[in-house]
């Protein structure tokens, strides 16, 4: 609102009138003013009154001091901007492709031209359309501006002029965030894609406590005018954590919300929440409506045998199935996707182009597509970045279908010039021979000791943190180093795919920095001939995402910290993920260094380690904490700390516990243990363990 940047006054966004500012003129005056000057829409959908700024979402563009590059990045950090702008008038407001409509006195076109912006979402976006906001209906325009002129604490003043003439202005601050939607999760039932259910997550950094007061959805009438939002109803029946809705300052809290079936589509939430003393004020975000799941993707398992095809092989899909991969890089497979009983025995999610989207936007292939991913890795480009401009364009006929976006950033340095292009985005980096855009001989990480075939593995965690921050509260998803049979040789390393310990702690620092979903680079038929002692590691990695993929589904990223060592150097990477069951307390160890004769990277025997972990309001009075990993589930040496838990292990690698207040927490994911090992012996086919199983798979790559 102008004078409320921070949000609306609860449940009815509108403009507030300044009294020191002159109120526009006679309705129909203007109206006919604005035809004369060439606005030429009808009366009937043009009226005196500009939008109201309803909200500003403002997500401060961030940059991992961590990574080293061989050339800087460019100077300068912006911001991701969504504007949430309300019709508060008793008339339609016409908001076509050729309104005049300038930033700081520029068009959306020119700021990108220039440089300034990076892409935009605003009417000129879509040619010859032409959007009309209905009476209390709300539309989103959406920016992500380059560097420091358009970063938080500066102004993007809208106004509309022609000939000179401005026919309304709006004041727009871009103030930094003191809270804001840290993540919102859709869930619903398996097997079906429609959700049913929304948890948000709030950060608190307003310096007070903030109390959650209600939360609504604002949805279009339907998919094809995806771009006008209408009011949902004020929701004040919330499962609140904590349970009274109060988050104490620099904390986080959230809330469920049973929405019963919500439409596959863009939506804008709004949040209400409270300080102590002052009115309500709203949070905002907007984002695509689609049920979350933690998926584990093969990669590219189509590929492998002579014929380009692999996932007719019962062997093969056996394989996969027993690794806990649903998901892979394929769309229409001769011998699979037609096989209805083979398919459905073992049902592999699909990311592809999906084009035309019409044969694939329907209720019976929707449960079958993970996501849209086509465009390779746009940041390189194959020699030439393709802009983040052209990427916005390639995914925007997508915009009106069912059919979520995604998109692979591959370099920290500038990927915050691609955020929020896609509705669930996702990255690769691999951390042992093999290429990367960081310069891996410039970390300064064992004492000195520069190595050319490695880097520092806690580099996951920093770019997931990265990318989370940078598209918040969207979800999103890593691709992770695994059997992979094609990378060459790096600095003179033998090994080309990660050992069973590289390729785990790779994979965990991107879970514990709460990804939700992981995709393996690259579960070939040939990758996983090629490197077998990698086949139990990565079965063992997916069997603990099965235990506890709903506290990564259902929590926020809480806090990180480096723990250091008696000699002050860093021992352990401590994160947590928090959510309204309770918390995933991971611990990774940084205690580990280059092997320089076999070239590989090494980790100690178990040592004493007491760490503690900070928890959430709602979870301080954790009554029970225990040690999870492809085992199962054992107990713990822990107590109670004034903000959290201490533990106490003997440990190195990968440790995973859970802190709850929840008594039958422990007992479900036991239970789901049991329930992961049965499906793996059912299956009656185990690669890793048994010769004559892998002499199977192993033949299948003679076949004709």
């Amino acid at each position: 609102l102008p004078g409320n940047p921070q949000g609306s006054c609860p449940g009815a966004p509108g403009p507030r009138r300044n009294p020191a500012r002159p109120t526009p003129g006679h309705p129909a005056l203007l109206a006919a003013f604005l035809l004369l000057v060439g606005i030429g829409h009808p009366p009937d959908v043009l009226h005196a009154s500009a939008p109201a700024v309803a909200g500003v979402h403002v997500v401060p563009h961030v940059q991992s001091p961590a990574l080293r590059y061989r050339r800087p990045p460019p100077p300068g950090l912006g911001a991701r901007v969504q504007l949430f702008l309300h019709n508060p008038s008793e008339l339609p407001l016409a908001l076509p492709a050729d309104l005049p409509l300038r930033f700081r006195g520029s068009t959306a076109d020119e700021l990108v031209a220039s440089g300034a912006w990076t892409w935009h979402d605003t009417p000129s976006a879509w040619p010859g359309a032409h959007l009309t906001l209905p009476p209390g209906a709300l539309t989103v325009w959406q920016f992500n501006g380059a560097g420091d002129d358009w970063g938080p604490g500066t102004r993007a003043d809208l106004s509309v002029a022609a000939h000179d003439t401005t026919a309304w202005s709006l004041p727009v601050s871009l103030d930094p965030p003191t809270a804001w939607l840290s993540s919102v999760t859709f869930l619903g039932p398996e097997q079906d894609p429609v959700p049913r259910e929304m948890i948000f997550h709030v950060a608190n950094e307003t310096g007070a406590p903030l109390r959650i007061v209600a939360a609504r959805l604002w949805v279009p009438a339907d998919r094809s005018t995806w771009r006008v939002l209408h009011p949902g109803p004020r929701r004040t029946d919330l499962q609140r954590f904590p349970s009274d809705g109060v988050i104490p300052r620099g904390d986080r809290g959230g809330a469920r919300v049973a929405t019963g079936p919500l439409p596959l589509t863009y939506t804008a939430l709004e949040v209400e929440v409270a300080g102590p003393d002052g009115p309500a004020t709203s949070l905002w975000a907007h984002l695509r409506i689609k049920r979350e799941v933690f998926d584990i993707s093969g990669g590219w398992v189509a590929d492998g045998l002579r014929d380009g095809n692999t996932l007719h092989q019962e062997v093969y899909l056996k394989t996969l199935r027993r690794m806990h991969v649903n998901a892979g890089m394929h769309q229409d497979v001769p011998g699979y996707t037609d096989n209805p009983d083979l398919y459905a025995r073992y049902p592999l999610k699909a990311m592809n182009r999906f084009q035309p989207i019409d044969r694939y936007d329907t209720e019976a292939v929707l449960p079958r597509i993970h996501a849209v991913e086509f465009l390779g890795e746009p940041q390189f480009g194959g020699g030439r970045p393709v802009p983040p401009m052209e990427v916005w364009r390639a995914f925007a006929p997508y915009q009106s279908s069912r059919l979520p976006t995604s998109v692979t950033h591959s370099e920290e340095r500038i990927w915050r010039l691609y955020a929020g292009l896609s509705d669930y985005p996702h990255y690769d980096a691999y951390r042992v021979c093999a290429p990367a855009p960081d310069a891996w001989n410039q970390y300064d990480r064992w004492g000195g000791e520069r190595i050319r075939w490695a880097a520092p593995l806690e580099t996951i965690g920093d770019m997931t943190r990265s990318l989370r921050e940078l598209n918040r509260p969207l979800p999103i998803a890593y691709w992770s180093q695994g059997a992979h049979h094609d990378w060459g040789r790096y600095g003179g390393r033998q090994r080309t795919s990660p050992t069973p310990d590289e390729l785990r702690v790779q994979a965990w620092h991107g879970l514990a920095a709460r990804i939700t979903s992981l995709y393996w680079f690259n579960l070939s038929l040939k990758s996983l001939v090629k490197f077998r002692d990698l086949i139990d590691p990565i079965t063992r990695v997916g069997r603990e995402i099965r235990m506890l993929d709903t506290l990564l589904l259902t929590g926020d990223a809480y806090r990180h910290q480096v723990a250091l060592g008696d000699d002050g150097r860093p021992s352990w990477d401590l994160s947590s993920v928090a959510g309204p069951e309770g918390a995933l307390l991971c611990a990774l160890d940084l205690d580990y260094s280059p092997d320089l004769a076999e070239k590989v990277l090494r980790f100690g025997p178990d040592r004493d380690a007491l760490w503690h972990f900070p928890l959430p309001a709602h979870l301080r009075q954790a009554s029970d904490v225990f040690r999870v990993d492809a085992d199962g589930v054992h107990g713990a040496d822990w107590e109670r700390s004034d903000d959290g838990v201490r533990i106490r292990v003997r440990g190195s690698r990968v440790a995973i516990h859970v802190a709850t207040a929840d008594p039958g927490l422990r007992t479900r994911i036991a239970d789901r243990h049991r329930g992961l090992l049965r499906m793996e012996a059912d299956l009656g086919f185990d690669p890793a363990g048994d010769d004559r199983d892998f002499a199977r798979l192993q033949a299948l790559l003679a076949s004709p």
